[in-house]
C-alpha cells in the first residue's frame, strides 16, 4: 500500500535526492512499504533504492546514508496506517467500564502489534495473520508484550469472547521458538482464571523460557461503570493472598532451575493480601514495571539512594503531596523520614479516594484533577502541591476527565509541582529544590 509523503525535512538526503511534500513512497529496494514497520525495517540499509509515484508518474531514487540514519521523509500518522483496533470483549476489559462524556480517546482499544514494539503496548494477537507473525519474525521484532490471561483454550475465548482466542495461543509459541522474546500479561478475575487455571497458566509459559522473558499478574480492576458486563468480583484479601503463593511457588522453581524468577504479582497483590511489597532485589530487571510490576520497590530504593547521597538536613518547606489509596502508605513513611532529616521541612500526605471510577480503583494514575480538587476543598496545602505525574495524560496538561493542569492549577489555589515517577526527582521536590 503505497503511503503519501506529508513533508520533506529541510536539507534531508531526501530532500537533496529531490523528493518532494505529496510524492508517494511505494517500494524500499523493492519491498513494498505498508506502515512505518516496513520503512523502518528496509531503511536500515546503507544503500537503498526508492520507487515513487509523482502526480501518478512512477519514478527512481537511490541515497546512500548511515545504517541508521533518517532520510527525512514525514508522514500524514506515525504508523503510516490506520491503528489496528481490538477485536475482542473481555469481561474485564477496563475501556468498556469508562463513563460516558469522557474524550474520545479514551475509548479506543487499541491492539496493535507494532505500537507493541514501538511502545510497549500490549496485544491479544486475535487479530493478526500468519503472515503478520512471519513478518514479526522476519524483522526480529522483539520483545513483543502480549495479554495472555490464561493458556486455557476454551476459557480464553470464554474470557476474551472472541473464537480466535484459543486457536491465535499458537502464536505465542510459534513467536518463542523463532527467537522472539515475549513479555506476557495475565488480567487475574476471581473465578475465572486464578487458583488453578493460574498454575496451569504459569506451568504452560513457563516452558517457553528464555524468550519468554516475564510474566506481570494484575488483579482486575472494577469500576462503579459496569452496569449491563458480567459480573466480577475484586480480589479479597485472602484470594489475594493465595494467589501471590501461587505465583511465587511457581517464580521459586524458575529461580531454581534457571536463575529467573520470570513470573511477579503486581503491586496491587501485595497490598490488597497485606503484605510487605518485596525489596528492588525482588525484581530482577524491573521488566514490567508499566504493569505496576515493581513500581513501589523502585521508588523507595530511588528514594533510599537520594537520601543517603544528601549530607544536608537544612532544607525548609511546607507542602501536600497527593497520591492514591495504594500508594498513601509508602509515600507517607518516605515523608516521615524526609522530616525526621529535616527539621524544617513540613510534609502531608492526602490519599484521594477515587470517587469518579468507584472506591475499589487504589491507583493513582486513574485519580482525576475534579476528586483532588473536591477532597482538598477548604484544607490547608501549605506551600504548594505536589502532583504524581501519572495523574496527568503522556502531554502532561491535562487529567482523565478532562480538566486541564492550567485549570487545576487556579482552582487549587497553591504552586503545583509536577513530579515523575522517580525517587530522586521525588526527594528532591519533598525538600522543595528544583
Amino acid at each position: 500500500m503505497p503511503v503519501l509523503i506529508q513533508t520533506v525535512d529541510p536539507g534531508s538526503p531526501a530532500q537533496r535526492a529531490g523528493i518532494r511534500s505529496g510524492d508517494t513512497l511505494v517500494s524500499i529496494d523493492g519491498n513494498p512499504i505498508n506502515d512505518v514497520l516496513d520503512y523502518r525495517f528496509y531503511l536500515t540499509n546503507p544503500h537503498i533504492r526508492l520507487r515513487l509515484l509523482r502526480s501518478g508518474r512512477p519514478y527512481e531514487v537511490n541515497l546512500r546514508k548511515g545504517e541508521y540514519d533518517d532520510i527525512g521523509l514525514e508522514f500524514e500518522t506515525y504508523l503510516m496506517d490506520k491503528q489496528h483496533t481490538c477485536k475482542n470483549k473481555c469481561i474485564f476489559c477496563f475501556v468498556d467500564q469508562m463513563p460516558p462524556g469522557m474524550r474520545q480517546s479514551l475509548y479506543f482499544k487499541d491492539d496493535d502489534s507494532r505500537l507493541s514494539f514501538l511502545f510497549g503496548n500490549y496485544i491479544t494477537l486475535t487479530n493478526l495473520t500468519e503472515a503478520d507473525i512471519d513478518r514479526i519474525i522476519k524483522m526480529r521484532i522483539s520483545p513483543v508484550n502480549i495479554s495472555v490471561h490464561t493458556t486455557d483454550p476454551d476459557l480464553r475465548v470464554r474470557m476474551m469472547k472472541n473464537p480466535r482466542a484459543a486457536d491465535s495461543l499458537a502464536w505465542l509459541e510459534k513467536l518463542c521458538q523463532a527467537g522472539i522474546r515475549v513479555n506476557t500479561q495475565l488480567v487475574l478475575c476471581p473465578g475465572y482464571n486464578d487458583g488453578p487455571a493460574l498454575e496451569r497458566t504459569l506451568e504452560d509459559l513457563g516452558k517457553l523460557w528464555p524468550n519468554l522473558q516475564s510474566i506481570a499478574c494484575v488483579p482486575v480492576g472494577l469500576t462503579r461503570y459496569r452496569q449491563g458486563l458480567t459480573p466480577l468480583e475484586p480480589f479479597t484479601q485472602r484470594g489475594a493472598a493465595e494467589t501471590i503463593d501461587i505465583i511465587h511457588r511457581f517464580a521459586d522453581r524458575m529461580e531454581r532451575e534457571h536463575g529467573e524468577r520470570v513470573a511477579y504479582p503486581s503491586d496491587e497483590f501485595f497490598l490488597k493480601a497485606q503484605r510487605p511489597v518485596p525489596p528492588a532485589s525482588y525484581y530482577g530487571e524491573f521488566a514490567q514495571l508499566e504493569n505496576g510490576v515493581g513500581l513501589l520497590a523502585l521508588l523507595e530504593d530511588e528514594f533510599t539512594q537520594a537520601m543517603e547521597a544528601d549530607g544536608s538536613t537544612d532544607a525548609v518547606a511546607d507542602l501536600t503531596l497527593i497520591t492514591g489509596v495504594a500508594a498513601w502508605p509508602l509515600l507517607r513513611s518516605l515523608a516521615d523520614r524526609v522530616q525526621q532529616r529535616h527539621p524544617g521541612v513540613r510534609l502531608q500526605v492526602r490519599a484521594i479516594v477515587n470517587q469518579f471510577f468507584g472506591e475499589n480503583i487504589t491507583v493513582a494514575g486513574l485519580v482525576t484533577g475534579g476528586d483532588i480538587l473536591r477532597q482538598l476543598a477548604g484544607r490547608e496545602l501549605g506551600g504548594g502541591v505536589l502532583l504524581p505525574s501519572v495523574m496527568l495524560r503522556h502531554e502532561q496538561d491535562r487529567f482523565l476527565d478532562d480538566l486541564t493542569l492550567e485549570e487545576f492549577r487556579q482552582r487549587i489555589g497553591v504552586p503545583v509541582t509536577v513530579v515523575e515517577n522517580d525517587g530522586w526527582e521525588l526527594y528532591s521536590r519533598m525538600c522543595a529544590r528544583d
